[in-house]
């Protein structure tokens, strides 16, 4: 789980530092009989669980101990202290490598994760700068075009946002939660030159 990833270029978006771990993820799949690697020379036979890490959103795929289980969205320890239900952490995948089910639940543990952590995206919203001399990094935002981008830089310039619902009384900006989740999503399923909110895997 060594990070050699550098970080987003300077003022895309939230930092992500190097060689972080996950101390907690939420559950999108639960795999009783473990599964097959997709090259199919390996095979994972101890109850495995496809994870979403809390902190940088990393997918990443972990054994439970014996005679544990976990529900699809449950909130579980990774870190590298004693783990509870977690016995060892198998690595880091892709976003192709999660399963349907996980797939499915992805974008809604992403806007429970991001609503709980509403300060951090809010402090993007007043922070975020251009990443080069023709693009804003508001506008790497799904939805979010030039009219838009000056839309919020111009509001926060008067007064920084203070809450999702202040984004949207003065930006018009609908969903901010979902807006993040589906940038998150196109991070972890595609090359992007620009990473806001993740790290390459």
């Amino acid at each position: 789980m060594t990070q050699t990833d550098r970080p987003p270029e300077r003022g895309a978006g939230i930092e992500v530092p190097k060689r972080l771990y996950e101390e907690y993820a939420y559950v999108l799949d639960f795999l009783p009989t473990g599964r097959s690697s997709p090259d199919r020379l390996r095979h994972v036979a101890a109850p495995t669980i496809q994870v979403l890490g809390e902190d940088y959103f990393t997918l990443l795929e972990a054994e439970l101990k014996l005679g544990c289980s976990v529900e699809t969205q449950e909130r579980i320890y990774v870190g590298k202290e004693r783990r509870e239900k977690v016995d060892r952490i198998i690595g880091r995948i892709s976003y192709e490598e999660l399963t349907a089910s996980a797939k499915a639940e992805l974008p809604v543990v992403l806007e429970k994760l991001i609503e709980n952590q509403e300060k951090k995206f809010v402090d993007f919203f007043n922070r975020a700068q251009a990443v080069t001399s023709r693009m804003h990094a508001l506008e790497i935002l799904p939805g979010i075009g030039k009219k838009s981008m000056w839309q919020i830089v111009n509001q926060r310039e008067r007064k920084p946002f203070d809450s999702f619902a202040d984004i949207q009384a003065r930006a018009g900006l609908a969903y901010p939660a979902k807006t993040i989740a589906k940038r998150i999503i196109e991070e972890l399923s595609e090359e992007s030159k620009y990473r806001l909110f993740t790290r390459a895997i």
